[in-house]
């Protein structure tokens, strides 16, 4: 019997909670639906976090389902409240519009676009008669359900404030599935697990505007095996655009992750069998590596391609394998002599000039000019001579003279 799509997404753990979920399992298994997810534009590139529910939603595609992709022009205008201690800083119009035409062309490497949905939520959130919305809509919602929500009661207990317009956010994602539904015939809306609240008001909304049924489900935010937020980087987030991360450096968070995460990881963003995964799953000890190299090749292959994958496998493995250099490996052209703190932040290497220091006195720092490793402990040295900067056993760019 073959397994059905909601099964394969919990077995594969993109599940966390559902609404109706006897009932969604069958609506999935009778034919074609039309579900959403939303992606609000707080950046010009999505990182490996905003690359979940994108993997969930290509498996469902997969499936012969049909995805809509709702980019917020709109209610980033709001800013999302969900999982914040404080009020986002509102973008400007522009800085919104550039960012939704940087994301934009991501999803054409995961998704097949000719039957997929990209619409901009602005094109009818603003279009709105506040009056009548307040009328027609805002009369179905509670403010004291919405004062409960776990993250406005958080705020609020913390006595950090919870802004008006941030209460309206609520408001304006509960419509946006009912708009989905009333005009693309949606019945199913995606997400992280912390929208849960914000997921049943469109539910609900749909139940009493249309007297029909939506369902809903979250994906867990995941974090690593030791708690930290999944998709951080020591160079800071995992952009899956080469704009802003080179494939080479994508290639090496996904080797680098705990070996305690492979697995799950494979499962999540890869789509591999899970019967294969259970082979990897059985390394132990130094094997794991396979593990590991297999998830960076499989994972860098989806976002920028398998000729750039293999690419950055080469690399990685002339640097770590055999210490030597890869013409594929980061590169770093500076006026040289310069000094390493500065190199360590300008590269990448280091998040500031600060942190550069830190390396250095920990001995993390080390320069390789082709002939092994040299330790360099000196937070005032300077580089005259091409050579490839160390910061870690993981972490390297190649300096070039400018």
């Amino acid at each position: 019997m073959t397994q059905s799509i909601y099964d394969i997404l919990k077995s594969r753990g993109f599940i966390a909670q559902c609404t109706a979920e006897a009932e969604l399992k069958a609506k999935l298994s009778e034919g074609p639906v039309t579900f959403y997810i939303g992606f609000d534009p707080t950046n010009d590139c999505l990182h490996v976090g905003n690359l979940l529910p994108v993997m969930c939603m290509a498996w469902l595609q997969k499936a012969g389902h049909f995805p809509i992709v709702v980019l917020g022009g709109g209610t980033a205008m709001v800013g999302d409240p969900s999982g914040k201690d404080k009020t986002r800083e509102l973008l400007t119009p522009d800085k919104i519009q550039s960012n939704l035409d940087g994301i934009r062309p991501s999803f054409g490497q995961f998704l097949d676009l000719e039957r997929t949905k990209i619409l901009n939520n602005a094109d009818w959130l603003c279009k709105l008669n506040y009056i009548e919305f307040l009328r027609d809509i805002g009369k179905h919602f509670s403010v004291n359900q919405m004062i409960k929500a776990e993250g406005a009661r958080q705020r609020l207990e913390r006595n950090q404030g919870y802004s008006f317009i941030e209460f309206n956010y609520h408001l304006l994602q509960s419509y946006d599935f009912l708009y989905l539904q009333q005009h693309h015939g949606c019945t199913l809306q995606v997400g992280g697990d912390d929208q849960w609240f914000h997921f049943c008001g469109g539910v609900e909304l749909i139940r009493r505007e249309s007297r029909t049924e939506g369902f809903a489900f979250t994906i867990p935010l995941l974090t690593t095996a030791d708690g930290k937020k999944m998709g951080k980087s020591e160079k800071g987030a995992v952009w899956i655009d080469s704009r802003r991360m080179s494939v080479y450096d994508y290639y090496q968070y996904w080797v680098n992750v705990q070996d305690a995460d492979v697995v799950r990881l494979m499962k999540l963003y890869t789509f591999m069998d899970l019967d294969e995964i259970d082979t990897y799953a059985q390394l132990q000890g130094a094997d794991i590596r396979k593990a590991k190299a297999r998830l960076a090749l499989e994972a860098t292959a989806l976002a920028h391609g398998e000729t750039a994958a293999l690419e950055a496998q080469k690399a990685a493995q002339a640097v770590f394998q055999s210490g030597g250099v890869s013409a594929n490996m980061p590169t770093y052209a500076a006026d040289l002599p310069a000094k390493l703190v500065d190199l360590l932040s300008d590269s990448g290497l280091a998040k500031s000039k600060s942190a550069a220091r830190r390396l250095i006195t920990g001995g993390a720092v080390k320069l390789d000019f082709g002939d092994g490793k040299t330790p360099v402990k000196d937070i005032d040295a300077e580089l005259s001579l091409e050579a490839v900067l160390w910061a870690g056993k993981k972490s390297c760019v190649r300096i070039t003279a400018q």
